[in-house]
């Protein structure tokens, strides 16, 4: 079993920054990928980043050159550093750890809402 609690989620004004924190416990060393998802607000969502445990890294599109995704040295801890933000960011955000041999996301943390003014 694995355990994700985030935070760092609030309000900000388009153009300014917010870094999110996502930390593991329990069985973290089955982990192989940490993904920060996105509900948007019209029920659409994307995966803005994923990071594996082998220190492969992808961005969408969207917040590829904004956003960066890395993870303490003991990699129990997942940040996502989100620059230049922008209204289309407005979202809940969630971290979610995939395990070793599953093909969807396992654990989920309680999520946290961006918003972003304009």
């Amino acid at each position: 079993q694995v355990r994700l609690v985030e935070s760092g989620g609030g309000f900000v004004q388009a153009g300014g920054s917010l870094r999110l924190s996502c930390v593991a416990s329990g069985n973290i060393f089955s982990i192989d990928a940490v993904g920060w998802h996105r509900h948007f607000p019209g029920g659409q969502r994307d995966l803005a980043a994923v990071i594996t445990s082998g220190g492969s890294i992808n961005y969408a599109d969207s917040v590829k050159g904004r956003f960066t995704i890395s993870e303490n040295n003991a990699k129990d801890t997942v940040y996502l550093q989100m620059n230049d933000l922008k209204p289309e960011d407005t979202a809940v955000y969630y971290c979610a750890a995939k395990v070793a041999g599953s093909p969807v996301y396992n654990y989920w943390a309680q999520g946290t809402q961006v918003t972003v003014s304009p």
